[in-house]
């Protein structure tokens, strides 16, 4: 939780945005294995991280991916945002904004935050209790919906 004080003297606990990623190569899903020093470490995760000061959401999901992997994306879809305040094995209740992308070209190192990067068939995933936080049911989730159309958004 992030605390605040505002203009009026008054107090709160805010929560937290977050970005995650549904990394896609044809049939595939990119997952990161977490490093032991971050929360759920030792699973694997959808890859993503927290939004910055003067950062949008789609540019935090850029950074992230490209720092946790190395990979450049093609293109970045909204999906669904993600904001039970109990998210599975979550401590700081964080709303994740949920994208889908294309993977693009690999032009850089991995950071320190994962210890190995896999692509996984969407068919044959890590178990459930293999993957970090929620993402196994964000994943479930997107192959529910992904044959559904989805109409454009109208601009005024």
């Amino acid at each position: 939780m992030i605390s605040c004080t505002f203009e009026d003297g008054g107090k709160a606990s805010l929560r937290h945005a977050v970005v995650d990623a549904l990394v896609l190569k044809d049939s595939k899903v990119l997952l990161v294995k977490r490093t032991d020093k971050l929360l759920e470490g030792g699973k694997w995760g959808l890859i993503g991280g927290f939004v910055e000061r003067d950062e949008t959401a789609e540019k935090a999901l850029s950074r992230e991916v490209f720092e946790e992997t190395g990979y450049r994306l093609k293109t970045i879809n909204f999906f669904t945002i993600i904001d039970i305040p109990n998210r599975k094995n979550e401590d700081r209740q964080n709303i994740a904004f949920v994208y889908i992308c294309e993977v693009g070209q690999k032009e850089g190192t991995p950071d320190k935050e994962a210890t190995k990067q896999e692509w996984f068939d969407l068919d044959n995933l890590p178990k459930e209790e293999e993957i970090a936080f929620d993402h196994y049911q964000i994943i479930n989730l997107y192959l529910k919906h992904k044959n559904n159309i989805f109409p454009e958004l109208v601009n005024y």
